[in-house]
This record gives structure tokens, sequence and C-alpha cells, in this order.
């Protein structure tokens, strides 16, 4: 194993990406910076989890949902900088990353089923569930089916507006995002789309742009947090404004200069957020 992959790499600022982050987010299954690989049959799906030590401090686990055609890869940095504190766990979904490839792609609901049962497996006292983009939707369903399993929520650049909620239309705003992201995240996306082939990835985005997941906001009870980007063109102001008012307890962060992938590349300032939403619940729970 190279030395550098036992290290933490250096915090970068808000909305970089370096070669060290990008060493980090593809070693797996190899351990690094803490990070250990394991899998458990959920649901009849070999099932991948990227997750971190236990830091003892008592403080509730901390799962990190994935988006379209990416794995736990991207979100690695994120839990790293989560990992003084919390217990942080970072699952394949069924056909992604280093997970079980079923032979048909899973809508929304059938995901947040499969994570349901992925908690119940690991039998994790209730959680903070953070989903980015269609993560975010997974979450959302999970938060709504499945209250007490969960202890606070993230919806981080949740998909999809309304105002593009198409396949075209999604894809373009992506493409657009590509122009504003940090460009070492390119092979992490190639290696993602490549395990889980781009025939799942196109009837996911399918599935996604006909959820509608503002019938799952108005029903999630936890505490809710929903950040963005400054500069992310897949969740325009509008959009977050929607999504923040449809929740019933949530309140918005926007984080300066970042794009879409703000838990990639901003996640020092997420994790705090992280933090100060979960002390929140713990003292108004």
């Amino acid at each position: 194993m190279k030395p550098s992959l036992l290290r933490r790499p250096r915090t970068t600022a808000a909305g970089r990406f370096g070669p060290a982050e990008l060493r980090l987010t593809l070693a797996a299954p190899r351990p690094a910076a803490g990070l250990t690989s394991e899998w458990h049959l959920v649901d009849g799906v070999r099932t991948h989890t990227r997750r971190t030590a236990d830091p003892g401090t008592g403080a509730p686990p901390v799962v990190l949902v994935h988006g379209l055609a990416v794995s736990h890869r991207y979100l690695t940095p994120l839990a790293v900088a989560l990992s003084d504190t919390h217990p942080v766990y970072v699952p394949d979904l069924p056909g992604f990353g280093l997970s079980e490839r079923p032979g048909t792609a899973y809508d929304v609901r059938r995901h947040a089923d499969h994570l349901a049962a992925w908690l119940s497996a690991y039998r994790l006292p209730p959680a903070c569930l953070v989903g980015h983009s269609f993560g975010a939707e997974v979450v959302a369903a999970t938060a709504a089916r499945h209250p007490d399993a969960v202890r606070a929520v993230v919806l981080a650049g949740p998909t999809s507006d309304p105002a593009a909620r198409s396949r075209r239309g999604q894809f373009g705003r992506w493409l657009v995002d590509t122009l504003v992201e940090a460009p070492l995240q390119a092979p992490i996306l190639l290696r993602d789309v490549w395990d889980a082939r781009p025939w799942r990835v196109y009837a996911t985005l399918t599935h996604s742009v006909r959820n509608s997941i503002e019938e799952d906001l108005v029903r999630i009870s936890a505490p809710t947090l929903v950040v963005t980007g400054s500069r992310d063109p897949v969740v325009p102001p509008g959009w977050r404004s929607q999504v923040t008012r449809l929740v019933p307890d949530a309140r918005d962060l926007v984080v300066p200069r970042a794009a879409h992938n703000v838990l990639t590349t901003a996640p020092g300032p997420v994790a705090d957020a992280v933090r100060r939403l979960l002390a929140l619940s713990l003292t108004n729970g």
C-alpha cells in the first residue's frame, strides 16, 4: 500500500479537489485514511460499504448516500472529514460501485427499501442520512417511509427540479456542471459509470425524472438541512428554496464557490454543518 493512502489528505478550499483526494477516492477496497470496505448480503444483493472506525464519542452514525452514475468514491472526502466525531458509513446502492449488479435498475422506492434493509442489517441506531443528488431522492423516500430509522436528514443538491424534470433537462444541467467542477473528479466518474454500466445509468435517470420527490419531502419529520453549492446549475436557488419550504423542519446552506458536487469539493464546511444539525436534533430530541 502506498504510504500516501495511510494519511488523510489536506483539506482543500471549497470548490477544489486535488491529487491526494483523488488517490483516496479510488483506494477501495484497500484500507486508506481509516476507511475500510466490507460486504453484506442485503435483500439478496451483495452490498459494499465503505466505513470509518467508531471514534468512541457516542455520536449518532452518519450514512452517506451517493447520486446517479456514481458510488461511495466521491463521498470519501466527506466521510474522512466526519470521521473524528461520528462513525460514517457509505454504502454503494445496488448496481453501483463495488456492490453486486442486479439485472434491473432500481427505481427510487426500491433503492429506499434497500437502504432501509441495509440500516436494519447493520442494526444502527437512528442515523443521519446524507443524500446527494439522486441520493437525496432516495434519502427523502427513506425518511418518509421509515421515520424511526432517521435522526436527521441532509439533502445535498437534491434532484430533480420540476423546471427540468426530463432526461434532456437533467443531462443538460449536468453538462453545464462539468464546466464548473474540479477537473480531477473526471476519473472517478469514468470509473463509476464503467462499474454501473451506461444502460443502468440511463435507466436510473429515467426513474429519477419520473419520481415526484415533493410527495416525500412533505412527509419528512426529522430535522433537515438542504445543502447546495453557490455555483450549482443542477439545483438553482428557486428549487433549493422550494425543497426547503416543503420539508416541515428544514433550513438551507449555500456553500460559496462549490458546484453540484459540494460534498466532494467542500467536505469541511459540510461536515461542520452536519455536526451542527445533529447537535440541534439531540438537543430538541
